[in-house]
């Protein structure tokens, strides 16, 4: 059997992530999303919940390279702003062992309390631009998932293909900071890791012609179950004030409203499910 999820990352970001999200999970595509919460739009997205989306699958998408973080946590701010390092230099300060794990443990608990605050359980636990892949990170994220018990944490480890070499030389990094990473994690813990999916979206991202990629990738899943990651929405002035990862998403969103991708799903040999379902 193959068993789907397809997760919209990224909700609670701006409105018009926001708005992409539940029309998207509207169409039928969308069965699940992550939930930034130190961002604009998650209030607005957790009240719009109830109403808009009920039955959408909803995990933590943890933030650390955006913003300001919810709690004391020295090693992963610039000391000057108090505001989140850049994946860039976030990964460099992880990879030197200058990241405490402490720090990451404290802030993932808390964004993940004020999830739950705002009346949501979570499903899952992924994180913005796969920050929790990184070495001295995992390993504390894996603890707080372990110790929530939340079934699944996202493995992103994507199909490295010579056809796609600028996405496959991103997904060999992803991949080589897992495994570093992945040797610090205490044994009761790789459980947690080991449980999840399959993952795609990685090679989609941003591409014109996600549509035919997507319809591909349905066509290709492996036995047993797979997370496609996906980033539905509209740009917005809050959007810009945060990301460059803008125009792109409406390519998406479109994509996972046509109606051959709803066609496809539609067809009976997949089964469409939340992280919820699993649980």
């Amino acid at each position: 059997m193959r068993i789907l999820v397809i997760n919209a990352d990224d909700l609670g970001f701006a409105p018009g992530v926001n708005r992409g999200i539940f029309e998207a999970h509207a169409a039928g595509t969308v069965t699940s999303a992550s939930m930034m919460v130190t961002t604009p739009a998650f209030t607005a997205a957790a009240e719009q919940l109830p109403r808009e989306a009920p039955r959408l699958g909803v995990g933590l998408h943890l933030n650390l390279v955006s913003g300001v973080p919810l709690s004391s946590v020295p090693s992963l701010v610039d000391p000057a702003t108090g505001r989140f390092h850049s994946l860039e230099v976030l990964a460099r300060r992880a990879l030197a062992g200058q990241v405490d794990p402490v720090d990451v443990r404290r802030e993932c608990e808390a964004q993940l309390a004020a999830l739950v605050a705002a009346g949501i359980t979570p499903t899952h636990l992924d994180s913005h631009r796969h920050a929790h892949a990184m070495p001295g990170i995992l390993p504390a994220v894996a603890a707080v998932a372990h110790a929530a018990v939340i079934p699944v944490v996202r493995r992103p480890l994507d199909r490295v293909s010579i056809l796609d070499p600028v996405a496959s030389a991103k997904m060999l990094v992803v991949h080589a900071a897992w495994r570093t990473a992945l040797t610090g994690v205490a044994p009761a813990h790789r459980t947690i890791l080991a449980r999840a999916p399959h993952f795609r979206g990685i090679a989609m991202q941003g591409t014109p012609d996600i549509r035919d990629r997507l319809l591909a990738t349905l066509d290709q899943l492996p036995i047993g179950m797979t997370e496609i990651m996906v980033h539905p929405g509209y740009d917005d002035e809050v959007l810009a004030a945060q990301d460059a990862f803008r125009a792109e998403r409406a390519v998406e969103l479109r994509a996972l409203c046509d109606p051959a991708v709803v066609a496809r799903l539609n067809r009976g040999d997949l089964k469409l499910v939340s992280f919820r379902d699993l649980a």
